[in-house]
This record gives structure tokens, C-alpha cells and sequence, in this order.
């Protein structure tokens, strides 16, 4: 896409921006909204800063995610206002000039000291701020209000153009570093140098990524984020999970991918589990109620249970029971845009809560689909020590095949994650088509 192109995407995006809070505004009864981007954090008794994260609702407005100390104004039918962060600083790089397809659309105050801000700042009328308290200027602390933030949370569900361009444009990113870790692992790699052949392909440093990456060898795979990256590689290297992503222009991508070393066994476990994954994206339609599909993927992938000779019931049965939540105990998927799991996939419009269904308290989406949205769909079948001790002690032991269960405790589990975008035809699935296109 050229340069021209993205520019009246965001161009458009932005009216999308300010019509809502247009409408934010006068529902919740304010007349100016204040967006700061966050501060520094430092660690306890230190100088040392925390990684900077942008607060989502500025990012919202422009691709600013390594800003600290910005703020900007909007007042609906004017011009937005940017209190622009530009320390003269010789102890570290300083933000660059102002650049990009965003640059025409406000009016830029750059400031040397983050109190300048406030001279750009109204003081007049009802104001919404946004921010965290350590954030406050003198006259300008944070109000939070929840009106306002439950009506632009719930429709920042629903992508504009632009947004799917970066959203795609992401998954490209995340793609050769999906590719190299598959690489690294057949080589006999460890987990940080697995890690490490992500970052380079991808051309992320640690502090880029829009998450930490999960990278499990063997039973590790069975702990669902996984923290740590070990130095060391195992004697033998059985399987990998990689649940990573990247991030362009504030947007963030969230793809896991679980390989096998050759395995029979593990092999047709993975293979069954990529066939309903895919048949659970080509389910995200609008109308389509995800704690519907959530459940849906229970009974598929207890049909893969049966299937595989791991569990002698009826996929219904182990869903009642909660046999399928031993080998499946999160939710199918969540939301996903400026933030990895993005607001508002539990409540209406008004912040009012949407039930998960009883039984399920991990899932993230519980609203219906609708044309614009993008989820994550997610399935997986895990050996997860603790899980399967409680499920021996329960009426449904007796359907288990303990030595199955055995064979494939060293693997640790399987996830497949793609992101799926909801139209009003055929799902768009963003994660497929960037590999396809690699």
C-alpha cells in the first residue's frame, strides 16, 4: 500500500475516532476530551525505567508508542490538539520531529518539560481525562469516567479500514519469525535461542513486542504462558508451542504455532486439533454468538479425545462433566487490536456485563459477532499435570486412558492460534493469509 493510500485510510480511521467520542462525550455529559500517553515508571528505589507502554486510548488516535509525557486535546469541530514531548535530552535519544500520515490532521504544540503540556490544555468546561493518576498535571488529574470509556471500549471491537491494514500488516511482521523459531527448534535449539531467531526475523527487540513471548519446549508447552526461556536445550527436543506476535503502528498481532519432532502419536494429536481450528475460524460469521462457538469447540475437540482413544465418552458428556475443561481449561479466544486481549469482549454498550456461560470463567469473548470485529481462535489439548490429578480423583477416571495420557505428558500440549476477521460474508482469516503470502 502506498504511502498516499494509508494516508486516507487514517484520514478516514480518525473521523471513525472523533465521531465516537463525539457521541462518548455528550452521552456521559463532558464537553472536552484529554488523553495523556503515560509516564516513565522506575523500579522500586532506582532510576532504573520500566519498558514504556503507551496508554491504548492515545494510540487510538495516532501511531505514537514510544511517547511518554504526551497529551492531547480534542474538542468536538475542532482541530485536535497534541502536546508534543521533545526533551532536550543528551542522556538518551530524544523523540524525533513530528513525521507521518497523522501529522496534518492536529495541531502540534511541542513541549520541553512535560508540565508545558498543561499551557495547551483547556481548563474550561466538563472534561474527560484519561490516564493513570501518576500521569496527573497540576489541574489536570485523571477522571476515568466510566460512561465514556464503556462506549469507546465497546466500539473499538469494530475495526476501520486502516486499523485491518495495520492488523494485517502485522501478521506479516509475526510470520518469518514463526517460520525461524520452526527452524531453530528442528535444529535442536534451547527456548531463548529460539526466541532469539524470532526477534531477528521479525526485526523486534523484547521491548517491541506487544507481549511477552511463550516459548515451550516439551512439557512446558502444558503451562499456558509459560514465562521463561530456558538457555540450555533438552536432551531431546519433542515438541515446541510458540505463542508470539508483533506490532505495527501500535496494532498488535497474536499467532501461536505448536510443532512436532516426528512423533506419530503427537503428530495425528496436532493434526486433528489444525482441522477443527480451522473449522472453528470458518464459524466467525456474523451473528454468530462466541460463547456458542466457545462451547462448539469443546465438543470438537472432545471429539478429538474419542477420536484419538484419549477419553471413552460422548464429547456432550465431557463437556457437562468437565472432562474436556481438564484438556481445554481457557477460553477459545479474545479480542484483539490496540491492546492483545482488547476491551469490551465482556460487556454491552453501556458496560453492562455479558455473562460467560457457567463453568467457563476464562473466557474473554462473550459478545456476538458482528461485521469488523477481529477474535483470536484458539483451541487446544494440553497434559497439564495438576488438571489430569484432579480428573483421576472424579467418576470419569475410569473413561481416561491413563497410559495414552502418559505417552503424551512429555509434549506438554498443542495450541493453534490465528486471528479472524468478522465480515459480512466469509471470515477473513488474517493469520492464514499472511503465511500463504510469505
Amino acid at each position: 500500500m502506498s504511502n498516499r493510500e494509508l494516508a486516507t485510510l487514517y484520514r478516514a480511521h480518525l473521523e471513525t475516532i472523533k465521531a465516537r467520542v463525539d457521541r462518548a462525550l455528550q452521552k456521559s455529559g463532558f464537553d472536552h476530551l484529554l488523553v495523556t500517553s503515560g509516564v516513565e515508571k522506575h523500579e522500586f528505589l532506582d532510576d532504573r525505567p520500566y519498558p514504556f507502554k503507551v496508554n491504548a486510548q492515545f494510540k487510538a488516535w495516532l501511531p505514537l508508542t514510544r511517547h511518554p509525557h504526551c497529551w492531547l486535546a480534542y474538542t468536538p469541530g475542532r482541530k485536535p490538539v497534541l502536546a508534543y514531548y521533545q526533551p532536550d535530552d543528551y542522556w538518551h535519544v530524544p523523540p524525533a520531529a513530528p513525521e507521518g500520515v497523522w501529522l496534518d490532521e492536529f495541531d502540534i504544540r511541542v513541549v520541553r518539560d512535560p508540565a508545558e503540556a498543561a499551557q495547551h490544555l483547556p481548563r474550561e468546561g466538563r472534561r474527560a481525562i484519561i490516564g493513570e493518576a501518576d500521569a496527573a498535571l497540576p489541574g489536570f488529574e485523571p477522571n476515568n469516567p466510566k460512561a465514556l470509556l464503556d462506549y469507546l471500549h465497546y466500539h473499538r471491537a469494530y475495526k476501520t479500514p486502516y486499523e485491518l491494514d495495520r492488523m494485517r500488516a502485522a501478521q506479516r511482521r509475526a510470520v518469518p519469525g514463526h517460520r525461524a523459531a520452526r527452524e531453530a527448534f528442528l535444529a535442536g535449539a534451547s527456548e531463548a535461542q529460539i526466541h532469539a531467531a524470532y526477534l531477528a526475523a521479525t526485526g523486534h527487540s523484547d521491548l517491541d513486542l506487544p507481549y511477552n513471548n511463550i516459548v515451550g519446549l516439551n512439557e512446558h508447552a502444558a503451562t499456558l504462558h509459560y514465562q521463561y526461556k530456558q538457555t540450555g536445550a533438552p536432551a531431546r527436543s519433542l515438541s515446541l508451542l510458540i505463542d508470539a506476535g508483533a506490532e505495527v503502528d501500535g496494532y498488535a498481532s497474536d499467532i501461536t504455532r505448536t510443532w512436532g519432532n516426528g512423533d506419530g502419536g503427537f503428530a495425528e494429536l496436532l493434526q486433528a486439533v489444525d482441522a477443527e481450528q480451522q473449522a472453528l475460524c470458518a464459524g466467525v460469521r456474523a451473528g454468530t454468538d462466541y460463547r456458542q462457538l466457545h462451547l462448539q469447540c469443546h465438543l470438537r475437540l472432545g471429539g478429538v479425545l474419542r477420536q484419538l482413544g484419549i477419553v471413552a465418552m460422548d464429547p456432550d458428556e465431557m463437556l457437562a462433566t468437565g472432562v474436556s475443561a481438564t484438556f481445554f481449561p481457557h477460553g477459545l479466544g479474545h479480542p484483539i487490536g490496540l491492546q492483545v486481549h482488547d476491551v469490551a469482549g465482556l460487556s454491552d454498550e453501556d458496560g453492562r456485563p455479558i455473562p460467560r456461560p457457567e463453568g467457563h470463567p476464562f473466557l474473554r469473548m462473550t459478545r456476538t459477532l458482528e461485521p469488523g470485529m477481529v477474535v483470536t481462535i484458539e483451541p487446544g489439548l494440553y497434559f497439564i499435570p495438576t488438571l489430569l490429578a484432579k480428573l483421576k480423583q472424579t467418576p470419569q477416571a475410569r473413561h481416561v486412558d491413563w497410559n495414552r495420557v502418559e505417552q503424551l505428558l512429555p509434549y506438554g500440549g498443542v495450541r493453534i492460534e490465528d486471528e479472524v476477521h468478522c465480515t459480512d460474508g466469509d471470515p477473513e482469516n488474517l493469520t492464514r493469509a499472511a503465511f500463504a503470502g510469505a
